[in-house]
């Protein structure tokens, strides 16, 4: 097994577009001219997404053309327009005859409490990342749909943490297995290898640590506004081919990445989302993708809050 960039798959094109000042981005997956299985599980209880229906098995669609991830909760829905007048441009999309309709899955992050809660990506920032993806400008960090990302936040901004987007990838023979994921978590962010805290909820001298689960079980009063839909989004990417049955299986299987990475997770404050996306013919077992995609997505989270860098007030692990 081999480390590789997560731009080194064919028929993907990853794209990114921000407002440092507003807090707030997009990332785009261009998943090639003919599009690409894809499956979803979500296991949040606040999801802000659209088009999620095309990807459950009984839908007629066997191929999406674009994945896109964004900040502004439910109002950064309107950057989808931005991809498909960009996939419409290139006459990519379903054939309907009169048109061809670009098929364009969409997740948002809540990042309204971060910088200014009235600027959220719309379809010009959507377009800008697709024009971006063209020479590949993805990074991780504060980027994209990392700008306005952050963990910990149980006991409201004051107490969180900067966090990003992140990658990682693996190559085992001919099998390629990656993850890309913005981390925007309620909870805590742990080294899956060896179970260290690395970023999360801080105490008052917003140097050392609180522990969110034990914070939390310190009160069992109902709280009902947990800055909901915080949100953290992955994508699974391989060049192993299946249809979106498996893969949504796939999907469901790595989030046992964000299991190991992030204390508490899946709660009904966050809206965690992961696709699963197949780009290529290379046979393989759907389980031993499923499991390396638990693997590098686990390490994709690791690295989304190990390159963001401090910002609109909040710390960050570099300079803790």
């Amino acid at each position: 097994m081999r480390e590789i960039a997560i731009t080194e798959f064919e028929n993907l094109k990853i794209g990114q577009a921000e407002n440092a000042e507003a807090g707030t981005g997009c990332t785009v997956l261009l998943l090639g001219p003919e599009g690409a299985p894809a499956g979803l599980d979500v296991r949040g209880g606040g999801p802000a997404s659209r088009e999620s229906e095309l990807l459950k098995p009984m839908a007629a669609a066997g191929v999406i053309h674009a994945i896109l991830l964004s900040g502004g909760s439910a109002f950064g829905m309107d950057a989808a327009g931005g991809v498909m007048r960009y996939l419409e441009e290139r006459n990519i999309g379903f054939d309907v005859g009169v048109a061809k309709v670009p098929l364009v899955c969409q997740s948002c992050l809540f990042d309204l409490t971060v910088a200014d809660a009235h600027t959220r990506p719309d379809a010009g920032m959507a377009y800008a990342a697709c024009c971006h993806a063209e020479t590949g400008n993805y990074q991780d960090g504060n980027f994209g749909a990392g700008t306005g990302a952050t963990v910990g936040k149980l006991l409201g901004m004051e107490h969180c943490m900067k966090s990003g987007i992140g990658s990682y990838a693996v190559q085992i023979g001919d099998l390629k297995v990656g993850a890309l994921v913005a981390v925007n978590a309620l909870g805590d962010v742990y080294d899956w290898k060896n179970g260290c805290k690395v970023a999360g909820l801080l105490a008052d001298d917003r140097k050392t640590f609180l522990d969110t689960e034990q914070v939390a079980c310190q009160k069992i009063d109902v709280v009902e506004n947990k800055f909901v839909a915080n949100t953290t989004l992955g994508v699974v990417i391989t060049n192993a081919q299946f249809d979106k049955t498996r893969l949504c299986k796939i999907a469901g299987m790595a989030h046992d990445g964000y299991a190991r990475a992030i204390r508490p997770v899946h709660t009904t404050a966050d809206g965690d989302s992961i696709y699963a996306v197949s780009l290529g013919t290379v046979q393989a077992d759907q389980d031993v993708v499923g499991a390396l995609g638990a693997q590098v997505m686990a390490e994709a989270i690791l690295r989304a809050v190990r390159a963001a860098r401090p910002a609109y007030g909040l710390p960050a692990v570099s300079e803790l």
